[in-house]
């Protein structure tokens, strides 16, 4: 049992010695940096709009839009490339699979496109 801890034992030093430099650097941030807090810089920004007073308002459905479309292209570029890189060896059947990953990909960008996700006003 004692020869299977030493094996973790140069991960324990590389988590002791990177949490040791975090608050180190936070430390300094906190002692060299100048600290000018006002209210601008305090006041929650999200979406391009400034924060509402009530968290229940509604939201333009335009935003959802956008986050579904970055999250067809972001999937579509996960999966493209450890396909390219054993497109070799799949042969045909991984071929016409991402053929038909890309098929549904693009349904939904048409979807997208026609909902006027892409024309911001």
């Amino acid at each position: 049992m004692n020869e299977l801890l030493h094996g973790y034992l140069p991960i324990l030093i590389f988590l002791i010695i990177a949490g040791g430099v975090a608050l180190v650097i936070l430390g300094a941030s906190l002692v060299l940096a100048r600290q000018n807090p006002d209210s601008e810089k305090l006041s929650p920004y999200e979406c391009g709009f400034e924060p509402f007073a009530d968290a229940r308002a509604k939201f333009d459905v335009r935003f959802y839009l956008v986050a579904i479309l970055f999250i067809i292209f972001d999937l579509e570029v996960a999966f493209l490339f450890p396909w390219a890189v054993s497109l070799a060896h799949i042969g045909l059947f991984g071929f016409f699979s991402m053929i038909v990953f890309l098929a549904v990909l693009t349904i939904g960008f048409i979807y997208e496109w026609r909902k006027g996700a892409l024309e911001w006003e």
